[in-house]
């Protein structure tokens, strides 16, 4: 049986990565830090995947196992013997894994694909400087790594802890079930796995995923606290009109765009469609995918490259006002929504005492990298989105903001 490796055990390991690799006949091995479900995994052989969306469904992933990822001998010989690695751990957890790879890799004889699952632009570059160091001078790595960067739209929500501590390996997910690849990263042949769809212009992709969807999801959670803070769910935030036309408002800005970026990528027909189809499933609440997953860290969230001051960027490089945008990133730094006890993530809360010490302008240097000259335009939408969101608070106002 083939084997495929996924570094990381969590939500889209789990979800998505580990139940196509299953279902494609791969034995699926997962390396991760969390001895409970590595234990388990073992112990049961297969997990299961709670589809939730209006049909419901249960999948059972199976021909799995564990290894600690301390186990460092271990994880070596396995990524030595792989067909196919992923990664899935969080951009900030990559350095921890990188010379353990490459110790893996000078083992093989054959080349190593890895799927790079980790929603950022570049990734590839990231991966790619990150394991040179721990590689000879004179290693062939272009003919003997793949670094494959990938676009991930699968929603996973935070699942509660008592059913996590009843379930270890358990993971809830809608039902959306596909995984976008960069065709021009494998090294040899493409494996063909069901779910699994090889795009050649995929900056494009990425672009997409990035500047549409999440900037639509962050937007919608940025928006939604402001309008009812004790509301903790997405799909109850999107219901309101006024949201709901704020979202639709951003991710046509973007999404237009993208048009003009990527000629020949994207028409105003498709854009309609994945936006129609992203509304639709944002406002899935059988999920219950809440406002504080899909919008905490808000440093990275908020970065220059990022869903959404990338996107107004990238707006404004086509001559396109980001009205809608520049409102949901206001609408950003007044974000406060916390987890199910009450607490806000850790980033944020480090970044609201910032903000409270050094204001909104420092902050739109420092985190956002937003120049105050050559960048001055969206600055000052940003700025008078965030006078207008202080001087109008009701969901009456909200609607009428930009008018």
């Amino acid at each position: 049986m083939r084997t495929f490796v996924q570094y990381g055990t969590g939500n889209i390991g789990r979800s998505l990565m580990g139940q196509l690799f299953s279902r494609a006949g791969y034995e699926v091995i997962f390396i991760g830090r969390n001895q409970r479900i590595i234990e388990t995994l073992n112990r049961e052989g297969r997990y299961l995947v709670e589809v939730k969306d209006e049909q419901p469904d249960e999948i059972w992933v199976e021909h799995v196992r564990g290894i600690l990822a301390s186990d460092r001998d271990r994880v070596i010989e396995t990524i030595a013997r792989a067909d196919l690695i992923a990664t899935a751990v969080g951009p900030n957890s990559l350095p921890q894994l990188y010379d353990v790879i490459a110790a893996g890799i000078l083992k093989r004889s054959q080349p190593l694909n890895i799927l790079i699952c980790e929603n950022l632009r570049w990734m590839s570059r990231i991966f790619r400087a990150g394991l040179l160091p721990y590689l000879p001078a004179d290693y062939p790595f272009d003919e003997r790594v793949g670094l494959i960067e990938t676009s991930i739209g699968k929603m996973v929500p935070i699942m509660p802890e008592e059913i996590q501590r009843a379930h270890p390996t358990r993971i809830w997910a809608e039902a959306y079930n596909l995984l976008l690849v960069d065709k021009r990263g494998f090294v040899g042949e493409i494996p063909q796995v069901e779910g699994m769809i090889a795009k050649a212009n995929f900056d494009a992709c990425v672009d997409q995923k990035l500047f549409v969807h999440n900037l639509g999801h962050a937007t919608i959670a940025y928006l939604g606290y402001l309008m009812e803070p004790s509301n903790p769910f997405i799909w109850k935030a999107i219901s309101h009109p006024a949201v709901e036309q704020v979202v639709r408002g951003a991710m046509w800005e973007s999404a237009n765009a993208l048009i003009d970026e990527y000629p020949g990528e994207f028409t105003t027909q498709t854009q309609h469609t994945h936006i129609e189809d992203l509304i639709r499933r944002f406002k899935n609440q059988f999920l219950n995918d809440t406002l504080y997953r899909v919008g905490r860290d808000l440093p990275r969230k908020l970065g220059p490259d990022e869903r959404l001051v990338g996107a107004a960027k990238m707006a404004l490089k086509h001559r396109i006002p980001p009205r809608h945008i520049a409102l949901a990133i206001a609408a950003g730094f007044r974000f406060r929504a916390t987890d199910e006890r009450g607490e806000l993530f850790d980033g944020d809360r480090l970044f609201h005492a910032e903000l409270v010490r050094r204001g909104l302008p420092a902050l739109l240097q420092t985190v956002c990298s937003l120049d105050s000259q050559q960048d001055r335009a969206l600055i000052e939408l940003i700025e008078r989105s965030d006078t207008m969101l202080r001087e109008r608070k009701t969901s009456v106002d909200l609607s009428h903001l930009l008018e």
